[in-house]
């Protein structure tokens, strides 16, 4: 699904045809919804001889329009890793739009990505996501209705606020983690067993999905804050590096989280470790104070025809007090030394 809109007038209009929104006086805007990123790219059979997939239906339409090259279009439909290309036509960047879902893996949940292909020309902008996109959504929906003046300030700026947006939702990711690992710290202290462990473990692999997220874009932002691409003017490059200051700030931020991931993971083991030395503590202590008494039952047992005492008809009751003093010794020993 395609949606054109143009700044012209005073007011944002929607235009149904992607050559009408094009032609229109003043800044045009195109979002295409490529529900089906795979369909829309036709594919020759041979893939090695590097033939590159050409973009069918509106798609198509779109990319000839504005003359954005394929390769381009099939980075964002293929998935890549966050990225910016700057070139004569347009300014190219790939960001990607991060969120919790219920996964079909062992853990409960995990971190979705949807790419965000942002494509600034002189006097358009062309954004192509999959299956749609809460930001670019909400950014739309403000261009269209109550902030319609702030596509008049060009496409770089409304290409910023998509990519804020986006990189806004990582924040919220973050929160999340947060109340996330502040339950994991607290049961790590109170009662810690296997899940514990279990839930820290997918902490740490959601924070690796959450770098392999914010690392790249970090890097592809910055390209459109130096003042390297000509279709960002100079008035909008510090939004741009306003947002670079936000994923800095994310950075800094997943890598703390991890850092506390790795530090409960820690107590967790030394927690265990703990625990399974006081029970090898206490175990010894029954083993040592059984000891003598095998040795003393052991002696008195063996069978043999000449032994002191075996006539006399309080020895067992001697041997048993005998025994009863030698443990009362050790456990009040034990005691003293704080080994019980």
């Amino acid at each position: 699904m395609i949606r054109a809109m143009s700044y012209t007038t005073g007011e944002a209009a929607t235009f149904e045809e992607v050559t009408a929104a094009a032609e229109a006086p003043g800044t045009t805007w195109i979002w295409v919804e490529a529900t089906d990123g795979e369909a829309m790219l036709e594919r020759d059979g041979d893939a090695a001889a590097g033939r590159v997939p050409r973009p069918t239906g509106e798609l198509a339409t779109v990319t000839e329009r504005f003359d954005i090259h394929p390769l381009h279009v099939e980075d964002v439909l293929g998935d890549a890793r966050p990225k910016s290309e700057l070139l004569e036509e347009y300014a190219f960047l790939l960001v990607k739009a991060a969120r919790f879902r219920v996964g079909e893996t062992t853990f409960l949940e995990e971190i979705r990505t949807r790419p965000v292909g942002v494509f600034v020309g002189d006097d358009w902008l062309v954004t192509v996501t999959t299956d749609g996109d809460d930001a670019v959504e909400a950014v739309w929906d403000r261009l269209a209705g109550a902030d319609r003046r702030a596509l008049a300030r060009g496409p770089d700026f409304a290409g910023y606020l998509v990519v804020d947006r986006v990189v806004d939702g990582y924040f919220h990711l973050l929160d999340e983690l947060e109340n996330d690992i502040e339950t994991v710290e607290e049961r790590v202290i109170e009662a810690p067993d296997p899940d514990t462990l279990a839930a820290i473990n997918e902490l740490r692999r959601e924070l690796l999905s959450v770098r392999r997220v914010v690392w790249p874009t970090r890097d592809a932002v910055n390209a459109l804050s130096r003042g390297d691409a000509d279709q960002v003017g100079e008035a909008t490059e510090k939004y741009y590096r306003d947002v670079y200051d936000h994923l800095v700030q994310v950075v800094e931020l997943t890598e703390t989280y991890r850092d506390l991931t790795a530090g409960a993971r820690d107590i967790y083991l030394n927690t265990l470790s703990q625990s399974t030395n006081e029970v090898m503590r206490r175990l010894t202590v029954v083993a040592t104070i059984v000891l003598p008494l095998t040795f003393v039952a052991g002696v008195f047992g063996m069978n043999f025809e000449s032994m002191p005492e075996l006539g006399w008809p309080y020895a067992y009751y001697a041997t048993m007090l005998g025994m009863g003093g030698i443990a009362l010794v050790l456990v009040a020993y034990f005691r003293r030394e704080g080994w019980l």
